[in-house]
């Protein structure tokens, strides 16, 4: 069992270890050699020259002014000096909110801790119950519920603070979803135009023998939304084309490389290996060998846009479709189209850089298949994953470590190397195990057939989530394999759950400030470095579901073993600063949703919220508190209510978009910008990146429609729908288009 100078032990060596990646951060940070690295934001912007054009030929490459060196840490205040209006407008309100997760981590437990260590941590620490006992105890042991005696009064205490704790937590929260909402509906009104406020995405396009999907989709909304129909972009299966595209980009910087190499040293031509990843095969002139490649992977795309633009079969049943104004489209993307409801499915279309192509080729109607693939694959991932956690978390201990390798026992308990056995280790091999997840999760994602990288992130954050609770939180508090566990979770009464992890809670509160160690501290030291040479997005899909496990492990332990606080409280503070900088000066967001993740924040903190009463409950019924177990009932039933309050009154700002605010919009519009072209604007935004940036990309391009004429309404094709009662005002025919069922 760990020792409080085990856990300090621990401490120190993550806080060196942090310390020397700040160091080298700032460091590295001021060579004039490394500012396009550290600062690319500022680069893409224009907002920021190089250092290297200026100055002597040392000082382009070396910062030679010492004072600099000794300020090293000055990036910290300059991280907080942007205001919140203006890192909205530098960064975007996705990258802000994210932001304020971190602050809202601070803005509970700081005030929690203090209530926690002035109240809970003297109640807990004055008992003798373990002195007494013989069991096994720690130091921080005797700062937790563990001290109190089995039925003390003194749990009256730990009642009053949990629902303390819980009202300051829903408080915050409340505060917080009304301040998000409003930013987001005043982010919304006062953003300058973008393509999706104009567009829906429709699936599930009818097939119809007598017209094509273009044709169709046309007759369809001028039809039923003559007024505000502009114009709209069919979608190609275009992801072999991508594919080659792809490979094609490869070959041409390795291409690239080679020849830069050669003109450099002329004396020898580069060579490599023919074979699969170059290690064996034909040895070749490497310059040769990738010309040869590019050439023969252009003739392949020439060839594959030829079948694209001359096949109606690779024209998949869904298409982008653009109206004249925000409202029109509000009210397309809000509405049900068909009598059927299952066809011409519409919803808002994401951002054109938000689009995930490859998953628009999946047919509609296989999506609720490989969604419940992937839900039963997920649920054994979660479960047989355990096996792995569990075999090294039993190796990650001193007796583990003995019983695995005895010839090295005389060096496990010398006392330093015990100490870090005992107070880093069990961590640091549950991060190694968690390396390689969010990427399986993200192909999982990709599997469902998500058309947004947004929505891809989201779920993925999700069954990360889900994941971190199970396997981290409630796998590392039970033990036993996971087949043991989900045997008795299967055989126990639903209330004796909380009592079998609520009676494990505060023995695990070591090995749980040691992971907020190693993976809270550590991580977010080595985030500068590592993000500064790989710069690219926030990565909500495995940053969120991190913050989310901590915000869980404070609230279970705050009333458990309140010495876990401080840990937590500095990875936010931590966090909070290291996250800012990169906003501001290295992430490049690829696309921008307007904080609509927040309501998944919102409610896994609640969930959080209520695990952590649900847990508090079993393991006051074990210590026969039976006065004031029964008064914890009321605390999850209230903050059921509250989630479901703070749904019903701040989600609809974040799902749906306000018609009386797209009006305004239109309005305002139309007044500065009469003569706005924006079927111009729009007609091309939605263009598979494959038919954009080539010198014969436009004729491939089969599904732009003209620009220089206004809609009108083409006659339909079938037989059937010759008649209608009443005559087309845009072509004089009398054609009405109704929807089957």
């Amino acid at each position: 069992m760990a020792t409080l100078n085990d856990i300090m032990v621990a401490a120190a060596i993550n806080i060196l270890s942090a310390f020397a990646f700040f160091v080298a951060f700032a460091v590295l940070r001021i060579q004039p050699i490394n500012d396009r690295v550290y600062f690319p934001k500022w680069y893409l912007k224009g907002l920021r020259s190089s250092p290297m054009h200026a100055g002597a030929f040392v000082q382009k490459f070396i910062n030679l002014d010492f004072r600099s060196y000794i300020r090293f840490l000055n990036w910290m205040p300059a991280a907080l000096k942007m205001p919140e209006p203006e890192l909205i407008d530098h960064a975007g309100l996705d990258s802000a909110v994210y932001l304020r997760i971190y602050w809202i981590g601070l803005k509970i437990f700081v005030p929690i801790a203090f209530l926690a260590f002035t109240v809970m941590v003297p109640v807990n620490y004055t008992n003798v119950t373990l002195e007494r006992s013989n069991l096994t105890y720690s130091t921080i042991d005797k700062l937790s519920i563990s001290n109190i005696p089995t039925g003390s009064r003194r749990f009256w205490t730990h009642l009053v603070m949990a629902y303390a704790f819980a009202f300051w937590t829903c408080y915050v929260l409340k505060k917080e979803y009304e301040i998000i909402a409003s930013m987001r509906l005043h982010f919304l009104a006062s953003e300058h135009r973008r393509p999706d406020q104009f567009t829906v995405l429709v699936r599930n396009v009818p097939p119809d023998p007598h017209e094509s999907v273009s044709e169709l989709v046309e007759h369809f909304f001028l039809v039923n939304h003559p007024d505000h129909y502009l114009t709209h972009q069919v979608v190609y299966n275009a992801n072999k084309l991508s594919n080659l595209v792809e490979e094609k980009k490869k070959k041409e910087n390795w291409l690239d490389f080679y020849q830069l190499k050669y003109s450099r040293n002329q004396s020898t031509r580069p060579s490599i290996k023919s074979g699969v990843l170059g290690l064996w095969g034909k040895t070749v002139d490497a310059i040769d060998f990738y010309t040869s490649e590019v050439e023969r992977l252009s003739e392949k795309i020439s060839k594959e846009r030829e079948k694209l633009a001359n096949n109606h079969k690779y024209i998949i049943p869904a298409a982008f479709v653009s109206f004249k104004t925000r409202w029109g489209a509000a009210v397309c993307a809000q509405t049900q189209q068909s009598r059927n409801p299952t066809l011409w499915l519409t919803e808002w279309a994401p951002e054109p850089r938000d689009v995930y192509w490859h998953n628009l080729a999946i047919p509609y109607v296989s999506l609720a298949i490989r969604r419940l693939v992937i839900a039963v694959a997920f649920f054994f991932l979660t479960f047989f994953f355990m096996i792995p956690i569990t075999i090294v978390q039993s190796l990650a201990n001193i007796e583990g470590i003995e019983k695995a390798v005895p010839f090295l026992k005389p060096v496990i308990e010398l006392k330093f190397i015990k100490s870090f056995i005992q107070g880093f280790l069990p961590g640091i091999a549950l991060k190694i195990f968690l390396l390689f997840l969010p990427s399986i999760l993200m192909l999982m994602s990709k599997f469902e057939g998500f058309s947004s990288i947004s929505g891809l992130e989201r779920r993925s954050a999700t069954r990360y989530y889900i994941f971190q609770f199970i396997n981290v939180f409630l796998g590392s508090i039970i033990t036993g394999t996971a087949f043991q566990q989900l045997d008795n979770f299967i055989h126990q009464s639903a209330n004796e759950i909380p009592k079998t992890i609520g009676v494990s809670i505060p023995m695990k509160a070591t090995f749980f400030i040691t992971y907020i160690m190693v993976d809270g501290w550590a991580g977010v030291a080595g985030e500068d470095r590592e993000d500064a040479m790989d710069p690219g997005s926030i990565g909500f899909n495995t940053g969120e579901p991190q913050i989310q496990l901590y915000f869980l492990l404070g609230l279970v332990y705050a009333v458990v073993t309140p010495i876990l606080l401080p840990f937590i409280i500095i990875f936010f503070g931590l966090a909070y600063v290291v996250y800012r900088h990169q906003i501001i000066n290295v992430y490049n967001q690829e696309y921008e949703s307007a904080a609509a993740f927040w309501p998944d924040v919102h409610g896994r903190i609640i969930v959080a919220l209520v695990v952590s009463q649900l847990l508090l409950m079993g393991l006051l019924s074990t210590k026969r508190a039976a006065q004031s177990t029964p008064l914890l009932i009321a605390l999850p039933v209230l903050t059921i209510w509250f989630h479901m309050f703070c749904r019903g009154r701040y989600e609809p700002a974040f799902v749906r978009y306000p018609l009386q605010e797209a009006m305004m919009k239109d309005t305002l519009e139309r007044t500065k910008e009469p003569n706005l072209n924006l079927k111009e604007y729009l007609q091309n935004a939605y263009i598979h990146p494959v038919f954009k940036g080539g010198d014969d990309d436009d004729k491939y391009d089969a599904s732009a429609t003209d620009s220089v004429k206004e809609p009108e309404l083409i006659p339909t094709k079938r037989a059937s729908r010759r008649n209608t009662p009443l005559p087309s005002k845009h072509s004089g025919s009398s054609v009405a288009l109704l929807p089957e069922l």
